[in-house]
């Protein structure tokens, strides 16, 4: 006798719905577009396989729980944020919360975003120093074409180092 499903056993991907449906402001703008301090923070999420997640989504949340946003991936498994640097608590390092849901997943994943250009932050950063050389270098965006770029790897050889919570 096979059991129906119930919700609790249903894997999405359901992200669209709540991404494309009505009209609403962008939901991936955590910076006013005028804000000479914004950058497009761009990225891939990518399953262990090296292949694209087409069928994603990535929460992103400040360092202080003030401003979040959601992006969808394409079909390239690409995602994209307007951003401004956020402050940090004292003793961290400015940083972003990233929450990643994906096909297959029952529970989403978190993971940071750490700047490229806060070498000495960083470094003082007690999660960021606690991590080794290979973690670290998971857990930074790069400088790309005026943007910052942070793809997600969710496993495999390189895969970001993700946080229990």
């Amino acid at each position: 006798m096979t059991l129906p499903r119930t919700p609790s056993q249903t894997v999405g991907p359901f992200y669209a719905i709540g991404l494309t449906r009505g009209p609403r402001p962008p939901q991936n703008e955590l910076a006013d577009r005028a804000d000479p301090g914004s950058v497009r923070l761009i990225g891939q999420l990518i399953d262990g396989q090296g292949t694209p997640i087409s069928d994603g989504m990535v929460e992103l949340w400040d360092g202080v729980g003030k401003r979040w946003g959601r992006s969808g991936t394409d079909s390239e498994g690409r995602f994209a944020f307007l951003v401004g640097k956020p402050e940090p608590r004292p003793g961290d390092a400015p940083r972003f919360d990233v929450l990643v849901f994906a096909r297959g997943m029952l529970k989403h994943e978190l993971t940071r975003i750490y700047f490229p250009d806060e070498a000495e932050a960083n470094a003082a950063d007690p999660v960021w120093s606690a991590l080794d050389e290979d973690g670290r270098s998971t857990l930074v965006a790069e400088a790309e074409d005026g943007a910052l770029r942070f793809d997600i790897r969710m496993q495999g050889p390189g895969h970001t180092v993700f946080f229990e919570h």
